[in-house]
């Protein structure tokens, strides 16, 4: 009799460990079918991993089919996990490509405003440069030489070749000028009235014309497109006999060359020329 109970007893145990296996079995398939339903109700995911929601439909099938054998509880619990796991594998991939998508996006948009930050800086520069080409255009004259503009002695002190602070203004436009039109020289000429000795106003006059030049190659035009010449007191555009007259002569004037780099013929071989003659 003792050994009949001991059989039973182990069929007993047997039977709930079966049952035990069975349900754990049950909650993993019940877990499987839940992620699988999300996956495959999800276009992202559809659309980014749809190899591994149908491996996770692939598993999850076989898992059913083997529920439904006694004794299979371990078999059930393995393709049920792998059915889970190719799920969370879809999401994982649907995240990183949403992710990526982003990302694209976010860069495609970022080169869309640093394109319209250009344009938009090409615009002002276009403007500003239009603005400088219009004051240089009203500052300057058309002669025989090119066009010249001429920088009065109020830049200067009396007897000083010191440029003032106010003279800066205007000498950003003309390097501004320089910048746009980038084939362009100029020849910086310096001139004086009939006041003092010729000697030391031929001196002043080439000094001026010098810290003019120095000014714009210090704020970046080449020292190569940068000519100087000093004439002192000679080819005056004025009387010297009144106030008002020195002062006019008291100046220096850029003459800027053509668009090709062409400065006309300095004045001094024009007058070498005229006394030839």
């Amino acid at each position: 009799m003792n050994g009949i109970y001991r059989l039973l007893g182990g069929i007993a145990l047997l039977s709930l460990a079966g049952c035990a296996a069975q349900q754990g079995s049950g909650q993993a398939l019940q877990q499987a079918a839940s992620d699988f339903q999300k996956v495959k109700e999800d276009p992202d995911v559809l659309r980014s991993a749809p190899k591994d929601v149908i491996r996770a439909g692939e598993s999850l099938a076989r898992a059913e089919r083997l529920s439904s054998y006694l004794g299979s509880g371990s078999d059930v619990s393995h393709y049920a996990y792998l059915s889970s796991r190719y799920s969370e594998i879809a999401r994982e991939h649907s995240n990183l490509t949403l992710s990526q998508e982003q990302m694209a996006t976010m860069d495609l948009e970022r080169q869309r405003l640093q394109l319209a930050l250009r344009e938009a800086k090409l615009a002002v520069v276009q403007q500003q440069g239009k603005w400088v080409e219009d004051q240089i255009q009203l500052a300057t004259t058309q002669s025989d030489r090119g066009l010249v503009m001429t920088l009065g002695d109020v830049l200067f002190d009396q007897g000083d070749a010191q440029l003032k602070g106010s003279a800066n203004r205007t000498m950003l436009k003309i390097v501004q000028y320089l910048q746009l039109n980038p084939r362009r020289v100029v020849r910086v000429e310096g001139y004086t009235d009939n006041t003092g000795d010729r000697q030391s106003n031929l001196k002043l006059s080439q000094d001026r014309a010098q810290a003019v030049a120095d000014l714009l190659a210090d704020l970046g035009v080449d020292e190569k497109r940068i000519q100087v010449r000093g004439y002192g007191e000679r080819f005056p555009v004025d009387v010297n006999a009144t106030e008002r007259g020195r002062a006019r002569n008291r100046r220096v004037e850029i003459v800027f060359s053509d668009d090709k780099g062409r400065l006309g013929v300095p004045r001094e071989v024009d007058e070498g020329a005229r006394r030839a003659e």
